[in-house]
């Protein structure tokens, strides 16, 4: 079922059970309003009775025969009775013969203790007074049909159910042209977005002039397309560079090995072909393990997160690199230490911060004008920050927009060796450990980037 159809149907739904609601409620004041309107009518025949009996009981039968017969339209089908105390009918009268109102014991002992008792005879209302008076005590009842107040309900219901069952339908065709002109904007979104497809990203949401949930809408699903077309370009930046950087290694190890097989050569010629082949495949292989470690870092689902100190993946981050590269020196100072120790601790995977730190690191004593790197640490609220300082080139604006970007190299980067892909793998896995990594860089402070962490009892 569609959502117009949803829409109406819930629309009618609810405008039924107010109109329900309503008529049932009207339809039962009208019955106890009826129902109140003719017992005044029957006390106020039964008092009539009372005054002219009261007044002359020698005459008075004659008189009320006269009354009654002459009021045959005051009450339909009424029935009048008049009894002694001694429970004797002094008087009997009806519209129809054969109709006299008869009064129980049980009838005639509740009107005498109550003075005032309303009952009904078969199918007639009707209503008995009990009256002291110093010739003698008396009952008089009366009995009719509400064949008016009947008349008028039964008018009543059927003007209820034809105005609910009118009034469900319309709404359920008003609701249904809400409906559609409601979800009008939803069914052009909806062919808008069937048109985007992965060669025409660039295209966008009409969001109208309306600030409501559909613009918000439409605003939501644009911005969702700007992040997939950005993707889509970094992707295919990402393949073009990877193309490119693996190729390069590939035809230098072709092109050796093509130029050694053209001649026979002597064992010191072949002894240097291996080695500049073996230095190319070493690059390879280190270029093959970069893009693993960023294709890994794309997955967090396949990866193990736990309690990690922080100050033990420093040191051997500092050891590391210091062991495979002699030259480069790091400092690292701590700012006053946390009064808990577990605001050393962050949640992670000990081994990709291993790999985050040590390629920031490497990279500040590889650009430093002297080989040397200096990482302060500081425990903020609930955060570890970590800044790592170098003095050497300072990063261009320009080039600090990219320098997260895979493949990336400036200008002055370019003479020393690597991929460009050491900061991309740094920042994808600060941000799987909901991390930020930035960068600024100046004359006077030299180059820092800066790295946060949460602590693990913040997670």
């Amino acid at each position: 079922m569609s959502i117009k159809y949803k829409i109406a149907l819930l629309f009618a739904s609810l405008v039924a059970f107010l109109l329900i609601l309503v008529s049932v409620s009207v339809y039962f004041f009208s019955v106890e309003e009826r129902h109140d309107t003719f017992r005044r009518r029957l006390k106020s025949r039964a008092g009539t009775t009372v005054a002219v009996y009261s007044a002359n009981k020698q005459y008075a039968e004659q008189f009320l025969q006269r009354m009654d017969a002459a009021g045959v339209a005051s009450l339909y089908n009424k029935s009048i009775t008049i009894i002694e105390d001694d429970n004797s009918h002094r008087y009997l009268y009806s519209d129809k013969k054969g109709d006299s109102l008869y009064l129980s014991d049980e009838v005639i002992a509740q009107t005498k203790a109550s003075k005032e008792y309303f009952f009904s005879y078969g199918s007639k209302q009707a209503v008995a007074l009990y009256v002291e008076d110093e010739s003698g005590n008396f009952i008089v009842a009366v009995s009719a049909e509400d064949a008016i107040g009947e008349e008028y309900l039964q008018g009543l219901r059927k003007i209820l159910t034809i105005a609910a069952i009118v009034s469900i339908a319309l709404s359920f065709v008003a609701g249904f042209f809400f409906a559609r002109r409601l979800i009008r904007p939803m069914a052009r979104i909806t062919q808008e977005v069937n048109l985007i497809t992965s060669n025409n990203l660039s295209q966008r949401i009409d969001t109208g002039t309306t600030r409501d949930e559909l613009n918000k809408l439409a605003e939501t699903f644009n911005n969702l397309l700007d992040r997939l077309q950005e993707s889509f370009a970094i992707q295919r930046r990402f393949i073009s560079n990877a193309s490119h950087e693996l190729s390069t290694p590939l035809t230098s190890i072709s092109s050796q090995l093509e130029v050694a097989l053209q001649k026979d050569r002597g064992p010191d010629e072949y002894r240097h072909v291996i080695s500049s082949v073996y230095d190319d495949v070493l690059e390879l292989q280190q270029l093959t393990k970069s893009l693993l470690d960023i294709a890994k870092a794309g997955s967090q689902g396949s990866i193990e997160l736990t309690e990690v100190r922080i100050d033990e993946v420093l040191f051997k981050v500092i050891k590391d690199i210091e062991k495979h590269n002699p030259e480069y020196k790091v400092h690292l100072e701590f700012g006053e230490f946390p009064e808990e120790e577990e605001a050393l601790t962050v949640f992670g995977n000990a081994d990709l911060l291993f790999i985050a730190i040590k390629n920031i690191v490497e990279n500040g004593c590889k650009y430093s004008d002297n080989q040397q790197a200096k990482i302060i640490v500081s425990f903020k609220k609930e955060v570890v920050e970590l800044n790592v300082f170098n003095k050497g080139d300072v990063i261009a604006e320009a080039d600090i927009q990219n320098i997260f970007q895979p493949f990336f190299r400036s200008e002055s980067a370019r003479t020393k060796p690597g991929f460009g892909l050491g900061l991309t793998l740094s920042r994808r896995i600060v941000a799987l450990h909901r991390g930020k990594l930035s960068v600024s860089s100046d004359p006077l402070s030299g180059t820092c980037f800066t790295l946060s962490l949460p602590c693990f009892s913040a997670i």
